[in-house]
């Protein structure tokens, strides 16, 4: 298949014509109009600074549905205890800055450029992007940010700089969304981490067809 190239028209080509390693289409921009038709369609962006856009539409596809979300008895205790106290959308530019701050295995430097911390920023103020942020007293130490459309939580990245922080993030995450009806939440690549949570692979053509009904 082809690697696309988007002019400044904002369309995508199918998802269904990436790469067998997901790869759809190169270029265009990241506006707020260019993004959220990317998520709506089950594409995002990845890409390294220095590189042009590069955006994804990965086979299969890891999805977490809320009400599956696994809640070990560990992590059940450690929420239990307030060990961690949890805020949604205090600091989403802090939360950002510190998921680009993270050293991750097999990666050289991050994903998260200057360009998509601006564009994140952006869908965060007008009301789409939304993070989850994991406190011990008055430090940052854990959290989440993601894209809300519909019912479906698009997952973007999490950080932690206190074992388990991230986790009472998600925890958080998904009580929250199970209270408003979100009823699925993307999180894109598979991770031993999130499987370990209830995340579970499905086909891309399942996951289009889940985003029509429910955005």
């Amino acid at each position: 298949m082809p690697v696309f190239q988007l002019s400044d028209k904002i369309i995508f080509p199918d998802p269904n014509l990436a790469e067998p390693d997901g790869l759809l289409a190169i270029g265009g921009d990241l506006s707020q109009e260019r993004l959220l038709l990317a998520y709506s369609n089950g594409i995002f962006p990845w890409f390294s600074d220095g590189y042009p856009i590069l955006w994804w539409s990965p086979n299969p596809r890891m999805v977490l549905i809320p009400k599956e979300f696994k809640r070990h008895k560990n992590l059940r205790r450690l929420v239990n205890k307030k060990y961690f106290s949890v805020t949604f959308n205090k600091n989403f530019e802090g939360v950002i800055n510190s998921c680009a701050g993270v050293s991750r295995e097999n990666q050289d430097g991050t994903w998260i450029t200057d360009n998509m911390k601006q564009a994140y920023i952006a869908l965060h103020h007008s009301g789409y992007a939304h993070s989850v942020e994991v406190w011990e007293n008055d430090n940052l130490v854990g959290g989440l940010y993601g894209v809300l459309m519909g019912k479906v939580f698009f997952g973007e990245s999490m950080f932690y700089k206190v074992s388990n922080a991230s986790k009472v993030a998600l925890w958080y995450l998904v009580d929250r969304l199970l209270d408003i009806g979100i009823e699925l939440i993307d999180v894109q690549q598979e991770t031993e981490h999130l499987k370990s949570l209830g995340a579970r692979l499905i086909d891309r053509e399942s996951f289009l067809n889940l985003l029509v009904q429910l955005i």
